[in-house]
């Protein structure tokens, strides 16, 4: 079929990536030098870059930042993880850091993009003592997410449920903040919500380019300030240094990317906790 790929994932599912059209975990992929997209990814891609050449380093910041924040949860006792918009395996993948810490965790997968499904099985080498999961969704679609992930994660025990860079692709008007809060509510007390959010604060002429060039292509792009993104995390008790630039997030922790260009990365990260 013209403009499409079929692809097929270690569970035996199957589904066609539209390669017309860019997507942002295949543009991502690009990002860190993988080989996991096509040459429409890669022209918004580099269209994007030449807006603002940092895009590469927010990336691995990103990347980062979920690792250091991974490693503090299963440090902290968390031995379940939900990771909502997984993107294409790049390792470390969050299993990997969670279980090298605590062997017997227990991870839960999600995406909707196709080309993630091809790739599961690299999400689903546990350790023997753990267990990883992959579930194909959409994060709009909430309630199925939890049906699913409760086939492997006890709700009755914390979990930690991982947004990372994924909320920048659900407008308000789509229900971001009912979809988190939607989440959490199913999460027991002594819960996490880990989540990492692209921002034009810094930058407002270049996020509204970049936002037309999203709207351009049919796809979504709702960067956040700071106070917007404090909103996911209402209710919460959040982890010090509370939400900050992703690279400034306990970088003793982990390999933090070194400063790129003038001013912030454009990305906020924060970990939170449900009380009783």
């Amino acid at each position: 079929m013209t403009g499409t790929e079929r692809a097929q994932g270690d569970q035996g599912g199957s589904a066609y990536i539209d390669t017309s059209k860019p997507h942002p975990a295949r543009m991502y992929d690009w990002w860190l030098g993988g080989k996991d997209n096509y040459p429409v990814d890669e022209e918004l891609g580099r269209q994007l870059v030449a807006m603002d050449p940092r895009i590469p380093a927010v990336a691995r910041a990103n990347r980062a930042f979920m690792q250091r924040a991974t490693r503090w949860l299963a440090t902290a006792g968390i031995r379940q993880f939900l990771d909502i918009g997984t993107g294409i395996p790049t390792e470390p993948n969050l299993h990997q850091i969670a279980q090298g810490v605590a062997p017997d965790a227990r991870v839960v997968y999600c995406d909707n993009d196709p080309i993630v499904l091809a790739h599961a099985e690299a999400l689903l080498r546990s350790t023997p003592e753990g267990a990883t999961e992959y579930i194909q969704g959409d994060a709009r679609d909430p309630a199925a997410i939890l049906a699913e992930a409760r086939r492997t994660l006890d709700f009755t025990r914390p979990v930690a449920l991982s947004l990372v860079a994924l909320l920048h692709f659900v407008p308000d008007e789509d229900g971001a903040y009912e979809v988190v809060r939607e989440l959490v509510s199913a999460l027991p007390p002594g819960s996490h919500l880990l989540l990492s959010h692209g921002t034009g604060e810094f930058t407002p002429e270049r996020a509204r380019s970049a936002g037309d060039l999203y709207k351009a292509r049919s796809l979504n792009l709702a960067l956040r300030d700071r106070a917007e993104v404090m909103r996911f995390f209402d209710g919460l008790t959040l982890v010090p240094p509370g939400v900050t630039v992703a690279d400034e997030w306990h970088p003793e922790l982990g390999e933090r990317v070194p400063p790129v260009g003038d001013g912030p990365l454009p990305i906020f990260g924060g970990v939170a906790r449900k009380g009783s």
